[in-house]
């Protein structure tokens, strides 16, 4: 998931930065106003839906970050007590078989 979201969060930075460094305004001779992003003429607002779109994949992109960092965290610290648990299984069992031994040598 933090795979996921940090490559929906560059795609998002890379949808701000290609509206800000990659447009340029022009006025034709009719009084309408294109916008030119990364060659293709479009209108104003679909560059600012392209703005919005952009912003949204940005704050999914930290969402599933976060999400993903959380899942690990939780994993690892479960792994952890497993491994304890396991080790403390082990000294058990090392414990009981000594005390059999010293039982059958009595």
């Amino acid at each position: 998931m933090v795979i996921l979201g940090l490559l929906l969060l560059i795609i998002g930075v890379l949808g701000i930065l290609s509206g800000v460094f990659g447009s340029d305004y022009d006025v034709d001779g009719k009084d309408r106003r294109t916008t030119e992003i990364i060659g293709i003429n479009v209108q104003p607002e679909v560059l600012f839906l392209l703005g919005v779109a952009s912003g949204l994949l940005i704050l999914a992109g930290l969402w599933f970050m976060k999400a993903g960092a959380k899942q690990g965290w939780r994993r690892r610290k479960e792994q952890k007590r497993l491994t304890e648990l396991s080790e403390k299984l082990d000294r058990v069992e090392h414990d009981r078989r000594r005390n059999e031994l010293s039982d059958d040598e009595a």
